[in-house]
Order: structure tokens, then sequence, then C-alpha cells
């Protein structure tokens, strides 16, 4: 045959072959329900599902109608839109901004008992009346019988949700299908905590700031924040939940730690560059730091600003998704230290603009952040503290300021600060001379701020797989295999005195106390038999 008759042949095939892969692709594909949570949540939740979406899987995501970030109409999924009459406490940002208007107020007072009540108070308070509009949401969708059948009918191959507010953990339970968490918190705490063993000696508890490395005090701290952490699980979040467990399912046998307990994949969003070392479990796939990407060009006028800072560099700041300013007077403090630096300065601000704000400051509503910090000019990322930030800039090695605010993000900088890459100030000692010293602290080459997060930023890029790519893995692996319940320990499911080995402890503890008064009365009866007999011999 000649060679042009085999291209021929060749040529002819390829139709047949794409027809072929495109059969094989679509017999592939899944159904994934996704119900994320909203604000920076969504960020990470968006990025997941548009990886799904470019795998050709079907995504139908389950959002309320007062959703703030969540979309109804997307190129990449399919929405589900339930009826809610007002917005969540995470979808307004009037709230948003008065829990922290709230918070620094009552941080201000620091160290009192007063203040600490006042804390829990104002946290509880919120994460109540969030969990309650959950679990009214939920009801309505349980309610709706026609979603539900539908729901049923779709014949989803698995449920994607984040548990911090758990209505897609609920969702699951009741579809009966397999259930994969994108998960840094659940509802009452660190992911971890629910499922891997956390010595209290070296895993450090939200809310306490402590490294792993912990003095008798901290110790002492830690337990005391466990327990409260505890407290907010029992009394503050779980109980509109276990309304909605006890009507739906049966009755006291089913309690949502449990079935968040009971998912088949964790899918963590942090590592071990960023996380302290501790115990795991075989169904945790770390994926910390997977919404990171190169940096892309800047816009023109915004790389002409950040070009006109010669050698100085660019200094960044953002607050993040959910909180945009700091009112008037923290924000003419940190005016007036930037106008102090030699460095440019691109700010992310909101509100008004500060009368000591300097000419070397680019005030902007928005910025591409990743962009700006992948860019070679700058120097500083100055930061709420919110993880999606802080590994952005560890994946292009800028150092870190933080002025954490609320939620985690004291202990999240605790974490950089412990690494040799962050200082941290607190927002309500926030001073023109310390922002402006410590600053330049972190600009100092000759400081190791800088050469740390480039070391930490190498050790986060040397991996076998990147983590978007392992996520989307073990997504397909469930789906695969309905479930992954041979990576899942069936621990949750023990009596407390059985996890513990309370009952084993116990027996063994008696039989020893046992033997000890069998041998102890032997003696005694030993002792009396020879007393009697030498008085026998005596008489």
């Amino acid at each position: 045959m000649r060679l042009s008759e085999v291209m021929g042949s060749c040529v002819a095939l390829v139709p047949v072959l794409l027809l072929l892969s495109s059969l094989q692709h679509t017999s592939e594909a899944g159904r994934v329900l996704v119900y994320p949570v909203d604000g920076s949540h969504w960020l990470n939740m968006r990025i997941l599902v548009e990886a799904l979406h470019t795998q050709g899987h079907q995504v139908t995501i389950l959002r309320s109608s007062t959703s703030w970030y969540v979309a109804e109409h997307s190129p990449h999924y399919t929405s589900i839109t339930v009826p809610q009459a007002q917005p969540q406490n995470i979808e307004s940002q009037e709230f948003m901004a008065h829990f922290l208007k709230r918070s620094l107020e009552i941080q201000r007072g620091k160290g009192s008992p007063w203040a600490f009540l006042q804390f829990c108070g104002n946290l509880f308070s919120m994460l109540r009346q969030n969990q309650e509009m959950v679990a009214e949401l939920v009801v309505t969708m349980f309610e709706n019988q026609t979603l539900m059948t539908d729901l049923k009918e779709a014949e989803y191959d698995l449920v994607l949700t984040d548990p911090v507010f758990p209505a897609g953990v609920l969702v699951a339970h009741y579809l009966q299908l397999p259930l994969v968490l994108n998960v840094r918190w659940h509802l009452s705490g660190e992911g971890h905590f629910a499922i891997a063993p956390s010595p209290l000696s070296y895993v450090p508890q939200i809310f306490s700031r402590n490294s792993d490395l912990m003095n008798f005090a901290q110790r002492l701290s830690n337990i005391f924040y466990h327990c409260l952490s505890y407290y907010m699980y029992r009394y503050v979040s779980n109980p509109p939940y276990q309304a909605v467990c006890d009507r739906y399912f049966a009755p006291d046998e089913v309690d949502v730690i449990s079935l968040i307990q009971g998912a088949d994949l964790w899918l963590m969003r942090v590592d071990f560059v960023f996380e302290f070392p501790r115990p795991t479990m075989p169904n945790v796939v770390y994926t910390g730091g997977f919404q990171c990407k190169p940096s892309k060009p800047l816009p023109a006028a915004l790389e002409e600003f950040v070009r006109s800072s010669g050698e100085h560099g660019v200094v960044v700041m953002s607050l993040g998704t959910l909180l945009g300013g700091l009112g008037p007077v923290l924000t003419e403090v940190i005016a007036s230290a930037f106008a102090r630096l030699p460095q440019k300065v691109v700010w992310r601000h909101l509100g008004e603009r500060p009368l000591s704000l300097g000419n070397n400051t680019l005030l902007v509503k928005w910025l591409p952040q990743n962009d700006l910090l992948g860019h070679p000019k700058t120097k500083v990322f100055v930061t709420h503290g919110g993880t999606n930030g802080i590994y952005e800039a560890i994946y292009h090695g800028v150092p870190l300021l933080g002025i954490p605010l609320i939620f985690d993000q004291f202990d999240n900088m605790v974490r950089m600060k412990a690494r040799g890459v962050a200082e941290v100030i607190e927002v309500t000692t926030l001073e023109v001379e310390s922002l402006t010293q410590t600053l330049m602290g972190i600009l100092d080459e000759e400081k190791p701020y800088s050469e740390n997060m480039r070391r930490l930023s190498r050790l986060h890029h040397d991996r076998p797989i990147e983590p978007l790519d392992s996520a989307i893995f073990w997504l397909e692996f469930v789906m695969r295999h309905k479930g992954a319940a041979h990576l899942r320990t069936e621990s949750y499911k023990m009596p407390w005195y059985v996890y513990h080995n309370v009952d084993v402890l116990a027996l063994l503890l008696g039989s020893a106390l046992l033997v000890l008064v069998l041998l102890v009365v032997s003696c005694m009866c030993l002792v009396r038999g020879l007393q009697k007999r030498r008085k026998s011999k005596l008489e």
C-alpha cells in the first residue's frame, strides 16, 4: 500500500477516533451536587467547580436566593436556587461590617474577663443566628418534595460541600450519597479535631493563639479553648441541626457531627508548609494552595504605577473578601504609616479617602491580588490573615505583615510568625510609629523574612502533584468507587469510654486493685497465723 493511501486512511479514521474518545469521556463524566458556603469559602469552592467542569463533569449548585457571591448563572454549572426570606449573616456586607466594628470595640478591652465574655457573646450570637438560618433553609429544601424528588432522580455521584455551615452534609445524608468535604473548619472548630487524634499538648486549638511549642500556661489555655470549642458545638452550633436530624432522620440516633465524621473524603485546605505537624487520617487529602496560580500581567495603568517604584518596590494591602475597611481612625493611622515609606503602596480600600494619604499610595476598590503578589516588585503583603491571601503570598514568596481582625486570622498569623516569615500587629494598638517600624523591619533585606518566605515557597512548590490535580483525582476516585469507605475509620461510632479504652483501663485497674487487696489480706492472715503460732509455743 502506498504511503499516500496509508495517510489517507489515517486521516479518515480521525473523526471516528474523536467520536469514540468523546463517547468514552461522556460515559466517564460524573454528576456532582455542590452545596457551597458564601464569601471567601465560595472563592475556593468555585475553583474546584470550574476544574470539575473542565474535566467534563456536570456540576449542580444548590444556592440560596440571597447569596452574595454564588451567581445563579454560570457556564461552569447549573444552579438550583432555594428561596430564603433574608440573607444569612455571612451573605450581608452590612452585617459583617457591624460585626467587625463590634469585635474591634471588644478587643480594646483585651485581658479583662468582661472583654472575654463580650467576645464569646458576640461570636456565639453571630454563629447561632447563622446556623439557625441555615437549618431553616435545610427544612425549606426537605419540605419541598418536588425538589428532593428531582435531586434523587438526578442520580448524583457525590455531594461536595463545606461543613462550616453543614446544610450540604444533611442533604447528602437525606439523598444517601457519598460525601466529600472541602474543609478547613466545621461547625465548631478546626476540621482535624473532628476525625483525627489531636493531642492538646502540641496541637493548638482555635482562638488560643498558641503554636505547637507550648509551655505549661499555654497548654492550660489550650485545654480551656478546647472546652470552649465543645461548648460552642454543644450549645450554640448543633441545636438547630439536631432539631432537623430528629425531625427528618432517626430521632436521637443521628447528629450532624457524626455525619461530618462519616464523610468519605476530606479535602483539607492546608498543607504542612502552613500548618503545624499533627496526626492525620487516611481519608484526609491536603490541598493547601490549590487556588494559587502563576501571575498574569497587570493592567497597564497598575503596571506603570508598580514600575515607578524603582528599586524600593511595592507594598500591597488588602483585608480580604468580607472586610473592606477599619473605620476612619485606623485608616488614617495606616495611611500615615504608608506615607513614610519609600516604597509605593497599592491598597484595596472601600471607605473614604484618608486625609493623610501620601503620594506614594494608590487606593483601589479591587485589585488583582495574585498578579500583584507575583510581581517581582512586590516586597511585603499587608493582610488580615485569611488563608487565601496567605497561600498566595507563600506561592509567590512574599513576606507578610498581619493585622488580624476576627475568626481564625489570629491563629493563621501565629503559624506564619512561627515560620519566621511574618510579623503581627494588634489592630487595637495600631500606631503610626509602630506600624512604620514593623514594615521597615520586614522590608530590610538583612532581616530573614524574605529569605525565610522564599524557602517556604520552595517547599510549597516541591511536591509530586499539584494540589488542584490531587483534589480532582480524589473527587473522581470517589465517583468511580461510589465512596471511599475503606479509608474512613469507624472510630467516631464508638462511645467515648471505648474510644479512650476507659473500660479496659478500669478492668486492669480493678484487677490490679483486687490482686493488691488479696495480697494484703494474705499477708495479714499470714502475720496473724504466725502470731498465733508464736503465742501457742510460749504457752
